[in-house]
Formats: structure tokens, C-alpha cells, sequence
């Protein structure tokens, strides 16, 4: 499915859904570039999907006031993640000292109230799209035991969970003393996961070095990698 049918699909149904006059208001009105930068370049093409996502969150502080959220993320239990897109103007060159003192407390506000928060500068969102879907997957897996697919061992799914989370390159020593095996058995299980593609070879040719897991997100077993590329419109950096 592509982004703009998913991301249509996934609206109407919040809106529908929605009982909260103020939020569905909010939703009606629809995203800003930032917000929509953050899904189209970041969200979708790392994770493929809206499950457990909700724009425009409401909250309330400690003073009685309402707080919206760009993205809230409940996957499951009493986990909960907010995700905000963070542009120049308005969250830095705009900002009056009044301001960025509310928007300090705002977020310790969140952290307290065991919010994990990820704000994702737009300027990146624009400039370094795969970083920041690196950074979506980094934040998604820390909330995941990994609804991983049955064909994987446990320690196959630990494996894939390990470099979800790494966010970088990482070999087959670093791998064994994550699951306390041997170097040897770590490589021909990266080896496998690499031929099954679950992991990519991120350095060597013949001889396989380091691993990481592929930007592009879930996928089932043995499915090509599909990258959505929505058209970078560099006039909106200074959002």
C-alpha cells in the first residue's frame, strides 16, 4: 500500500473514531508539513504502517491546561511514546524566552508522567530522511518484545530485536557477548538471518563484518525491501 493510501485510510478512521470535540477538531483541520514530513519520510518507510499511532494526542498538565502531541504511540500495557517534529522556527528561532521555558517544562512534564519522548528535528527530516528512520526504529523497538514472525528461533528473534535497537553497524563479537555464545556461533547465525533477509551486510565483501538492520522496516520473510520516495521539497527547510 502506498503512503498517501495508508496514511488516508488511517485519518478517516481516526476521525470517525474520535469522540473528543477538541481533538477532532484538531484532526479535521489536518497535519502541518512538519508533522507530515515526520510520517512520510521517517515513519512509514521505517515502520509500513499507523498501527498504535495517533496524531494529535491530547493531554493535560499540571495546570489544568489541554497539551496536543504531534504523534502518541501505544503499543501495548501502560507503555506510551510521543513523537514531535521540531521545526527551526518555531521550536528555536521564533521562540520568546517565555516560550522555550514552557516548551522545557512541557517535556520534563512528559518524562515524568514516563512518556518516552522523541523530538526529531524537521531540518533532518528534510536533509537526512534514513537517519531518522533509523531513529523511528530505535524508538518503536524500545517499546517491543518484537512481534517477530514464528519462524524465528528465540535467539533469532533476540538477534533482529538486538539490531533494531543499535542503530548503527555492529559484528559478530559484539553479538556474542550480547547473547553470551561464542564469536563463531554469532556469525552463522547473522550469516542465516543475513540469507533470510532479516539483517543486511552493512561492511564487507567476501567475508561479512558488520550487520544492521534494514532501514526499510518490518517485512515478512523472503519479501523485497519497498522504499516509499516522497519528493523532497527543499523550500520547506525553515519550517
Amino acid at each position: 500500500m502506498s503512503f498517501q493510501e495508508a496514511f488516508d485510510a488511517w485519518m478517516h478512521r481516526k476521525i470517525t473514531e474520535e469522540k473528543n470535540p477538541r481533538r477532532r477538531e484538531r484532526l479535521n483541520k489536518g497535519l502541518g508539513p512538519g508533522e507530515m514530513a515526520l510520517l512520510q519520510r521517517a515513519w512509514y518507510p521505517a515502520v509500513g504502517h499507523f498501527d498504535h499511532l495517533h496524531a494529535e494526542w491530547e493531554v493535560k498538565d499540571a495546570n489544568g491546561r489541554y497539551r496536543y502531541i504531534d504523534f502518541a504511540y501505544f503499543p501495548g500495557g501502560n507503555a506510551k511514546g510521543a513523537l514531535e517534529s521540531m521545526g527551526y522556527g518555531p521550536h528555536a528561532r521564533d521562540m520568546s524566552v517565555g516560550q522555550f521555558k514552557d516548551q522545557c517544562v512541557r517535556h520534563a512534564l512528559l518524562a515524568l508522567d514516563d512518556w518516552l519522548f522523541l523530538p526529531i528535528a524537521y531540518p533532518s527530516l528534510v536533509e537526512d530522511p534514513k537517519f531518522c528512520q533509523q531513529l523511528i526504529l530505535a524508538f518503536v523497538g524500545k517499546f517491543q518484545s518484537v512481534d517477530m514472525n514464528q519462524s524465528l528461533s528465540w535467539v533469532e528473534a533476540e538477534t533482529v530485536r538486538f539490531a533494531r535497537r543499535c542503530m548503527r553497524p555492529f559484528d559478530a563479537e559484539e553479538l556474542a557477548r550480547h547473547l553470551r555464545v561464542s564469536p563463531k556461533y554469532a556469525r552463522a547465525l547473522l550469516k542465516n538471518l543475513v540469507n533470510r533477509k532479516w539483517l543486511i551486510v552493512a561492511s564487507g565483501n567476501q567475508r561479512y563484518r558488520t550487520f544492521m538492520f534494514p532501514v526499510e522496516g518490518w517485512r515478512e520473510e523472503g519479501r523485497s525491501p519497498k522504499y516509499p520516495s516522497p519528493a523532497m521539497d527543499t523550500n520547506l527547510i525553515q519550517y
